[in-house]
């Protein structure tokens, strides 16, 4: 298992999807008005598709329309689609002519056939316009890219109620396909999966049906992709019926869709095809990954690889202070064998959420710690959250000043609150005001300054964690776009070591998070196909969870633990008061991190007091030094 990602990572890397942009129209479309319908059904119908070529290579030809009318069924415009117009069938093909994608556009459309739009509906950009009377438009367009044709596809609803739905089919002996992000079970390849039809936003898979990062992009082995525009308000499914297959539609709702960038939903999508997938994946990646980048970017990039992420998460406030964070350094330090790394403090260092001050009475003499720590080669990560407890000193100041999200509907701008983790009750910084900018970038610099702070990591939580009925100053397309915002403000004047969550890869040297994992077999079964999903959809700067698992305290569950002494799991605890994995189970999850781009920890091996665990450990430690870390000093 190690050994497949040690592999696959190099290649993974690099990987990033960009929105295809249409360059170049579409050919004229042909005319013919007098053979009648009967015959042309007859010698073309929907049972006897046949190759359709271009005798003008500069032509686009190849879709063809199943209409009443003969003429408009024998038109023919794109090179290797077919859109059967009566069933609303399209198909894709390769160059061999054989079938690489099937699908069914407008699958809740009431039964009818579509007319060419009116001439002041149709685009000057050459796309053939179709529409069904009072329920919705479908533009259909085509570029080529050298050995990549591109087809987009957007569809408007033209009545309320009508929601446009496109399903393509998954089945067995379609290709396997993979991206999107996160599942339920993580099903590798995607087509494996069950995902209800849900709003395409970020949630934890527990309760929701996707995770902390997604990417609105999906690739078939059979060098088919399918990328969503930004501005659809997005639901997706997976096999949520009896049949296999992926349907996208547009839909507004109150939550993940409040803001209606249109009056009515737009579908609006674009499938690339190419020989494999290969070619279309890497038309699509990302080319500028390094560009821009300072030595300063590229340091904290090969540290992050190459040192080892101490996560100090402990149960209660009260576990963590000035002499735990001491102690636990001196403990890595004893091992003798790892290297110092980046000490990562959840947000407990402060009183409550969004105080951005250090809690004196468990931290009184940090400033000088901290410059101990630092001799000691090690670096200060400290977590934040865009949340403002209501018990925060900074609370009132965030009130009067209109910084926070308001209240859908309120008429004085009461803050719309929230819960997450610690805090019971809190406000959320509105990011898209722009008093809030400078006040949170006052308050992070004055951390640095004072207290030497390496840098931060960023815990949104999920989509799911905003105020239900949230009202921001200037509209958002999606509620997972406000991380996107912060993430930028915050770089522009502190340094960022990572992000729990995101829907777009953040500059480098910021890293990406893995969701939580439960200390268990299950989970760590599904750490690779989580980071190759990852991998593929854009974000090759990924932070994996602790070795042997994370554990949220509030949802421990004794029975789901497996201990490998006589003590009870109240007794088989760490420092900070978390039950330490099983023995076995922290043995392979660390051979498996070896070759993951960063090791985390959060459970010091020497906890377990067994020196055969400490030889096996030295000797991945040093293994990851002669592959991993020497890859990426070759980058």
């Amino acid at each position: 298992m190690a050994c497949l990602v040690s592999a696959l990572w190099p290649f993974i890397l690099c990987l990033k999807v960009l929105v295809v942009r249409q360059e170049k129209p579409v050919a004229a479309r042909a005319a013919s008005h007098n053979q009648n319908f009967d015959s042309c059904y007859t010698t073309c119908g929907a049972g006897n598709w046949t190759t359709t070529t271009s005798p003008n290579p500069d032509r686009h030809m190849g879709i063809v329309f199943n209409k009443s009318l003969c003429d408009v069924f024998q038109r023919a415009y794109f090179d290797f689609l077919r859109f059967n117009h009566e069933e609303k069938v399209v198909r894709i093909y390769n160059d061999a002519g054989a079938e690489v994608l099937l699908g069914n556009l407008g699958t809740l459309l009431r039964s009818g056939r579509g007319y060419n739009c009116l001439v002041r509906d149709q685009r000057s950009d050459g796309s053939v316009c179709l529409e069904w009377m009072n329920q919705a438009r479908l533009y259909l367009n085509h570029h080529t890219h050298g050995n990549v044709h591109c087809y987009h596809i957007t569809w408007e609803s033209l009545a309320e109620g009508v929601n446009p739905k496109d399903c393509y089919d998954w089945s067995e002996g379609k290709g396997h396909w993979y991206g999107g992000g996160q599942t339920r079970g993580m099903a590798w390849p995607a087509e494996l999966g069950l995902v209800e039809m849900s709003p395409f936003i970020t949630g934890q898979v527990d309760i929701s049906q996707w995770g902390n990062v997604l990417k609105r992009y999906f690739i078939s082995s059979k060098g088919v992709t399918i990328t969503v525009d930004p501005n659809t308000p997005l639901h997706v499914s997976i096999s949520d019926s009896a049949s296999r297959q992926l349907c996208l539609q547009a839909k507004h709702d109150d939550f993940a869709y409040a803001y209606h960038l249109t009056p009515l939903p737009k579908l609006n999508y674009t499938i690339c095809r190419a020989a494999n997938m290969k070619i279309v994946h890497s038309f699509l990646a990302e080319k500028s990954l390094w560009d821009g980048l300072r030595k300063d970017d590229l340091d904290v990039i090969h540290s992050i690889i190459s040192e080892p992420v101490w996560q100090i998460s402990p149960a209660n406030i009260e576990a963590l202070t000035e002499a735990a964070v001491y102690n636990y350094t001196e403990d890595i330090i004893g091992l003798g064998f790892l290297r110092q790394g980046h000490v990562l403090l959840n947000e407990f260092w402060q009183l409550h959420a969004g105080d951005f001050t250090l809690d004196a009475s468990r931290f009184p003499t940090l400033e000088e710690t901290i410059k101990i720590i630092h001799r000691r080669g090690f670096r200060i990560i400290f977590t934040i959250q865009p949340f403002i407890s209501t018990e925060s000193v900074n609370f009132h100041e965030a009130v009067q000043e209109r910084l926070l999200v308001s209240e859908r509907g309120s008429r004085h701008h009461i803050p719309a609150l929230t819960a997450y983790k610690s805090s019971l009750s809190a406000g959320m910084l509105d990011i898209t005001n722009n008093r809030v900018i400078p006040w949170l970038q006052t308050k992070l610099k004055a951390l640095v300054e004072q207290y030497s702070v390496d840098s931060f990591y960023i815990d949104y939580g999920t989509a799911h964690d905003l105020p239900y009925h949230y009202r921001f100053e200037n509209k958002l397309r999606n509620p997972d776009e406000y991380k996107t915002l912060f993430t930028q403000a915050v770089l522009q004047s502190v340094g960022v070591m990572g992000v729990s969550s995101t829907i777009v890869r953040p500059r480098a040297p910021v890293f990406v998070s893995l969701p939580p994992f439960s200390s268990s077999w299950e989970s760590l079964a599904m750490v690779i196909p989580t980071i190759l999903t990852y991998g593929l959809t854009g974000y090759p700067f990924i932070m994996p969870g602790a070795v042997g698992g994370d554990y949220d305290i509030q949802k421990f569950d004794e029975d789901n633990m497996t201990v490998t002494t006589a003590k009870t799991a109240e007794e088989y605890v760490d420092e900070f008061d978390f039950p330490l994995p099983d023995k076995e189970l922290y043995t392979r999850w660390l051979q498996l991190a070896t070759f993951l781009p960063v090791i985390r920890y959060t459970h010091l091996p020497s906890k377990y007091e067994d020196d055969d665990l400490l030889e096996i450990i030295k000797a991945l430690t040093t293994l990851r030094v002669k592959t991993v870390c020497h890859f990426f000093s070759l980058q």
